[in-house]
């Protein structure tokens, strides 16, 4: 609301309608991300998969050139949520040597996928083959067809 418009232009309105547009000011702060939000954002879309659908299982397959098994981290949680993190870390640099072109993605990466109800997260492999993870959720199996049940029909 602007004091002016209607003719008052006190300094004492001037610093209650600065004082008015504070809360304003105040939600665009606390609706802005957070660093860590935008560092997962980051990881999460600079790390691709392709995801596969078999009769019996879900594929997740992930590039993860150069790293070590013990780089990577594999988690179900909340039940249906699978989360694939780690870290690709810079190569020591050996004295004399210096980058002249560094293209390579160093830091965290994580993906998080959403599993559908039928994915068995008691049964998740993940094998890392040539710098290529492949990680493998087993469905469950279809639920049996409820026999209709028959009930005797007494004679009273």
């Amino acid at each position: 609301m602007d004091l002016r418009i209607m003719g008052l232009e006190a300094p004492i309105l001037t610093a209650l309608q600065h004082l008015a547009d504070l809360p304003e000011e105040a939600e665009k702060t606390f609706n802005a991300p957070t660093r860590t939000y935008v560092r997962d954002a980051k990881a999460m879309a600079a790390t691709p998969a392709d995801v596969k659908e078999y009769p019996n299982s879900y594929v997740f397959v992930i590039d993860m050139p150069g790293l070590k098994s013990g780089d990577i981290k594999v988690q179900v949680e909340d039940d249906n949520v699978l989360q694939i993190s780690g870290e690709r870390k810079r190569e020591d640099e050996k004295e004399g040597a210096k980058y002249v072109r560094m293209e390579r993605r160093v830091g965290k990466f994580m993906r998080k996928f959403a599993l559908p109800e039928n994915a068995n997260v008691e049964a998740v492999s993940a094998v890392c083959q040539d710098g290529v993870l492949t990680v493998t959720v087993e469905k469950l199996p279809p639920p049996q067809p409820k026999k209709p049940k028959t009930i005797e029909v007494k004679i009273a």
